[in-house]
């Protein structure tokens, strides 16, 4: 129960501030602890990568809300050209988003998918994935449904690997 809750905290962690890779951590699990089942260390997994991901989903569909004491003042700066070269530069960039997050919106289908081969796969990346879900609006059933269904079968082979690996090449 102690490795599991702390495969949980791993998970949750590496979630929030990936500075972790929880992917190396549930293959030294399941290498380390093999008293513990691949499914356990799996379904543990998944449950705390989707519940790290979720403050992610909820702050790019504008959820959440940061505390007034969080919150710059805007000050009037005089207009300066270097401003101005940047305020240019990053106009492209704000509208190629605007496109993506309309296109997101208006094929929910695809949205929907690529979240799912993410969740699995990690490609595209699966932060992305997660904040291009929250500005598309994706129900948070689903994005916690696809999430956890993606996420466990990733950590479900991850986990089962060292066992397969050595009924295959072992003694």
């Amino acid at each position: 129960m102690t490795w599991l809750l702390l495969s949980f905290g791993i998970a949750l962690s590496s979630a929030l501030l990936p500075l972790v890779s929880v992917e190396v951590f549930v293959i030294t699990m399941a290498s380390s602890q093999p008293t513990l089942h691949w499914a356990a260390i799996a379904a543990v997994g998944a449950v705390g990568q989707v519940l790290g991901k979720v403050p992610y989903f909820l702050a790019a569909r504008g959820s959440i809300h940061l505390p007034a004491f969080m919150h710059r003042t805007p000050r009037q700066r005089p207009p300066s050209e270097r401003r101005e070269r940047w305020r240019m530069r990053t106009k492209r960039l704000r509208r190629a988003l605007d496109v993506v997050r309309e296109r997101c919106r208006q094929h929910q289908r695809w949205m929907i998918g690529t979240y799912g081969v993410s969740s699995v796969m990690g490609l595209p990346p699966y932060m992305a994935l997660v904040v291009l879900t929250g500005l598309a609006n994706m129900r948070m059933s689903l994005f916690i449904g696809m999430g956890l269904a993606g996420r466990f079968v990733r950590f479900a082979l991850l986990a089962s690997a060292p066992a397969l690996f050595i009924g295959w090449f072992g003694d």
